[in-house]
């Protein structure tokens, strides 16, 4: 089973970019969306019924504004899209619950634009754990994909000693990912890979593709139960379209 995550920085955008042929092209069973940016009625038919996939969206009461997406080939037992009284206004979340797992698609608060953002970013972060430790009590194996805005180490990111006052590098904001991984989660990337100058998100302003000075802060983590599932995590640096580049796992099912 391979499963792909991307924020595309806009559904709309990307859709007249060639989405659907990227798509078809990536060949996975289910597809995460962040930053949708839309709501339903605002898209087109065929992005709202993909042949072979079931469809579903989370949006915020604001339009032009966060939101995601997921495609998926098998039916869940499950969707939901309430998270936390305090977050949901934001659609940021969709959980969907499968036999073998239960998968999160989450597009994680930025943190830059004020201390006040700072402050319900790291509230996120704190209530997304809580869940998901949660999730692991009951017995259940459990998926988390999106945007986390936060690049965890300073292989991470091209720049480090010129971001570490910044929003996306601050020493809270990487301790919550070490609270993850010591709570019982897997950063499936590094487990394939351990070399530096693997980004998922450049600025666009600056053309920093270009020269590949970014950041990785999209993420796939699992459960350490999933471990002897996971056969691939990559990088797909090639896909444009968005300030961000897809990811993707594959997993034995």
């Amino acid at each position: 089973m391979k499963i792909s995550s991307w924020n595309i920085n806009g559904l709309r955008a990307i859709y007249k970019k060639g989405f659907l042929d990227w798509l078809k092209k990536e060949k996975a069973e289910i597809i995460c969306l962040q930053e949708t940016k839309a709501h339903q009625d605002q898209l087109p038919e065929d992005i709202l019924n993909i042949p072979g996939f079931f469809s579903y969206f989370s949006h915020p009461e604001k339009k032009g504004y966060s939101g995601v997406a997921l495609f998926t080939k098998e039916k869940p037992l499950k969707i939901s899209y309430n998270f936390k009284k305090a977050f949901d206004s934001e659609g940021r979340l969709i959980k969907a619950e499968y036999k073998k797992f239960t998968l999160y698609n989450v597009y994680f608060p930025n943190g830059k634009a004020s201390p006040q953002r700072l402050e319900y970013k790291m509230a996120f972060y704190e209530s997304f754990l809580k869940e998901i430790i949660s999730e692991r009590k009951k017995g259940n194996e459990v998926i988390f994909c999106g945007d986390v805005n936060t690049a965890h180490k300073e292989i991470d990111l091209s720049r480090a000693k010129a971001n570490e006052k910044n929003s996306g590098f601050l020493p809270q904001e990487r301790d919550w990912i070490d609270k993850v991984i010591n709570s019982g989660f897997i950063d499936t990337f590094r487990i394939f890979n351990s070399k530096a100058e693997n980004y998922t998100w450049w600025d666009l302003k600056t053309r920093a593709r270009e020269r590949n000075i970014g950041w990785r802060i999209d993420y796939f983590f699992i459960s350490e139960n999933l471990k002897k599932q996971l056969k691939s995590a990559t990088i797909n640096n090639r896909a444009m379209g968005s300030d961000h580049c897809p990811i993707s796992i594959k997993l034995n099912f």
